[in-house]
């Protein structure tokens, strides 16, 4: 077929597929439609095993879904004890990059319940409570079709108003949710709290300082030895720790912090890859080939982004701001605050400018 013919073909293809949006859910294989994807059974926790109290003012319970990749995806769900008789707005918040609903982004769910919204916090694939296999995987593609399989929930969730729906991202899900706001036009409002791009610290390493061909090169050699390895042997490669067992005292700053939360009892938790293991070494292969935030910049709802001011991660967020365009973005900067601080650290998270960015944004 020439070039053009096919690329007619395909635009062809494209509108017509447009008018089956209403059918977004549904899976055509084989022939036949099946309306819904099934579901995994997922062991869940049944007790309270947060990092953070539970709040006697919000009301909480355990959910699963299905997003379009079949995996069936576990969340902490949360709501003001008093509901009132209207539907409320909701906000789907995950994050930090390698850690579990129980930690950061359950307080930052909970909290924001207390002021009046539908949220959850939700296990991204291959983690936590949330079904994938293998374990301790991550993704820019499925992470992000993570949040939109929750918007897709909470669409249809009584009690929620489908036209008033935010997201927040917490670290490396802070890049993760420009992402899925560049995508996905029902989400309104977006705060990335503390953001990471993981494609560009993966490829380029922090700071950019290993932005070299030969650098990446290194990394592509080393992830395609473990794959043969893999498919020869059988056995998935296992990685280093994110972490140290215990610090030794000439760590850099940024890790010695990492270490204070994921480590600790302030921030430790059993599911954890950050507080317990390490990542798949396999885990990188699609992050260094693919630029997560390429199209933030079309973003056309509102957006914040909020860093510490003495952050190591404050330039992934300084950049993305000055990619977006419009006049609705905004950048807070927390005075004194490091990354962690903005984990759980009630006296530096900038709560009332969040709730104040949502409830403006979410009408």
């Amino acid at each position: 077929m020439k070039r053009k013919v096919f690329l007619k073909a395909l635009g062809t293809g494209l509108l017509a597929s447009t008018s089956l949006a209403p059918l977004a859910h549904t899976l055509i294989s084989g022939g036949k439609t099946m309306s819904t994807l099934p579901k995994a059974t997922l062991t869940l926790e049944t007790r309270w095993d947060k990092t953070f109290p539970q709040d006697p003012e919000v009301v909480h319970e355990k959910v699963t879904y299905v997003n379009r990749f079949g995996i069936t995806l576990a969340a902490d769900l949360y709501r003001p004890k008093a509901s009132p008789a209207t539907p409320l707005p909701a906000i789907a918040v995950s994050g930090p990059f390698g850690a579990v609903k129980e930690q950061s982004s359950g307080l930052y769910a909970q909290t924001l319940a207390r002021a009046g919204y539908v949220t959850l916090a939700f296990d991204p694939s291959y983690t936590g409570e949330s079904g994938g296999l293998p374990r301790d995987m991550a993704s820019p593609d499925i992470n992000t079709e993570d949040f939109l399989a929750w918007v897709d929930f909470l669409t249809q969730l009584k009690g929620v108003d489908e036209n008033r729906i935010g997201i927040l991202g917490i670290c490396g899900f802070g890049g993760i949710a420009l992402a899925a706001a560049a995508v996905d036009p029902r989400i309104k409002a977006t705060v990335a709290s503390t953001m990471y791009d993981m494609t560009r610290v993966m490829q380029n390493g922090y700071d950019d300082v290993a932005n070299t061909p030969e650098a990446r090169d290194a990394i592509r050699q080393h992830i395609a030895s473990l794959r043969t390895q893999w498919a020869k042997t059988g056995e998935l490669p296992v990685g280093g720790r994110n972490l140290p067992e215990q610090l030794k005292g000439d760590e850099p700053e940024f890790i010695q912090r990492y270490f204070a939360y994921y480590r600790t009892p302030r921030g430790f938790h059993p599911r954890s890859v950050n507080s317990n293991g390490g990542w798949s070494p396999i885990m990188p292969t699609s992050f260094i080939n693919e630029p997560l935030l390429a199209m933030i910049g079309e973003i056309k709802a509102p957006v914040m982004i909020v860093h510490g001011e003495k952050a190591h991660s404050r330039y992934f967020g300084e950049t993305a701001y000055r990619a977006l365009k419009g006049d609705n973005k905004s950048l807070v900067i927390v005075p004194n605050a490091d990354h962690t601080d903005l984990y759980d650290n009630l006296e530096k998270i900038p709560f009332d400018k969040i709730r104040d960015f949502f409830k403006t944004n979410l009408v």
